[in-house]
C-alpha cells in the first residue's frame, strides 16, 4: 500500500510538472505574439526633449526617439535624427512634441520665419509702462500709439497710429544710459511697409506706447487726437488774424491859407512861397 502511494505521488507530481511546463510555453508564445503585434503595431517618432523658441537649430542633444502607435503618428512626422538634425525650427515646440516637417525650415531660422509675405518685422523700444509692463507676449496684438510734443510748445499731441498688429517677439535687452545699464523692453511687430514706415517716423518724433487688446477683437476703431489743452479741458484762443500792411499814404501838397500876392505850398515838410497867379477874367 505505501509502495502504490508513493508511485501516485510521483505520478501527480510528474503530471503536474508537465503541465505547469505547457502552461509556461503556451504563456510564453502568447507574450510573444502579442509583443510581435504591438511592435508591428509601433513606430519610431523624433521628438524633442526640451522646450525650443523659434529659430532654433537643431542639434542631437535636442532630440531623441520613442515609440508611437502606427494611427497616433502625426502626418510629416520623422524617424530617425539625422533626418531632422541641422535644420531651423520654425514655431515654438515644447517638450516631448514629435518634431514635422512643417515646422522645419532648412533655408535658415530665426525671425524671418515668421513675417509674411509682403509684410515687415519692425522692432521698437518700450519702457515697463509704455509696454504694458512687460505683460507683451509673442502671438498678442496691440495697438500703437504715439505721443509728440512739438518744439517750443506746451500742448503735446497723442494719436493712435496702428490697430491690430501682431506681436511676433518681446523681450529686455540692457543698454547703457549715463554711464548705466538699463533694462528695456523691445517689441517686434508685424506691419506692412507702411506700417515700418510710421514705426520709425513715431519712434524719432515722440514716444511710443503700446495698447493690449483681446485676441479676438480685430475691429478698426476711429479714435480722434487728443491733446494736453483738450486733456485738462483748457480752451486755447485763436490767433489773432494778421492785419494787412496800410497802404502808403500820397503825400499831397498841402496848400496853406492864401495871402495877397503869393501863395504858401508846404510839400514833404518842406514850405515854400510864390506869387499868386491872376485871374485875368476877374478884371
Amino acid at each position: 500500500m505505501m509502495r502504490n502511494g508513493k508511485i501516485l505521488m510521483m505520478l501527480a507530481l510528474a503530471l503536474g510538472l508537465a503541465a505547469a511546463v505547457v502552461g509556461y510555453l503556451g504563456l510564453s508564445t502568447v507574450v510573444a505574439r502579442t509583443a510581435a503585434g504591438e511592435k508591428a503595431n509601433l513606430r519610431d517618432v523624433v521628438v524633442c526633449t526640451a522646450d525650443m523658441t523659434f529659430g532654433t537649430k537643431l542639434e542631437p542633444t535636442m532630440l531623441r526617439v520613442v515609440r508611437y502607435p502606427k494611427e497616433a503618428v502625426p502626418s510629416g512626422a520623422y524617424s530617425a535624427l539625422d533626418s531632422v538634425v541641422g535644420q531651423t525650427t520654425k514655431v515654438f515646440m515644447s517638450a516631448r512634441e514629435p518634431v514635422t516637417a512643417i515646422k522645419l525650415s532648412s533655408r535658415g531660422g530665426g525671425l524671418s520665419m515668421l513675417v509674411h509675405p509682403h509684410m515687415r518685422a519692425a522692432s521698437i523700444e518700450v519702457n515697463q509702462v509704455s509696454g504694458v509692463s512687460g505683460f507683451v507676449l509673442p502671438g498678442d496684438r496691440v495697438d500703437v500709439l504715439s505721443t509728440v510734443d512739438p518744439h517750443n510748445s506746451e500742448d503735446a499731441v497723442t494719436r493712435t497710429l496702428l490697430q491690430n498688429v501682431e506681436v511676433l517677439a518681446a523681450g529686455q535687452k540692457t543698454q547703457q544710459q549715463d554711464n548705466k545699464p538699463i533694462n528695456v523692453q523691445a517689441v517686434t511687430l508685424l506691419v506692412d511697409p507702411d506700417g515700418a514706415e510710421v514705426l520709425a517716423h513715431a519712434g524719432h518724433e515722440g514716444e511710443i506706447s503700446l495698447v493690449l487688446r483681446n485676441p479676438e477683437d480685430a475691429t478698426h476703431v476711429t479714435v480722434p487726437a487728443v491733446s494736453t489743452h483738450q486733456m485738462m479741458g483748457i480752451s486755447v484762443a485763436e490767433p489773432p488774424r494778421p492785419v494787412g500792411k496800410a497802404r502808403p499814404v500820397a503825400h499831397t501838397p498841402a496848400v496853406s491859407k492864401r495871402e495877397p500876392g503869393k501863395v504858401r505850398i508846404i510839400r514833404n515838410a518842406n514850405v515854400t512861397e510864390s506869387p499868386a497867379v491872376t485871374d485875368s477874367s476877374a478884371s
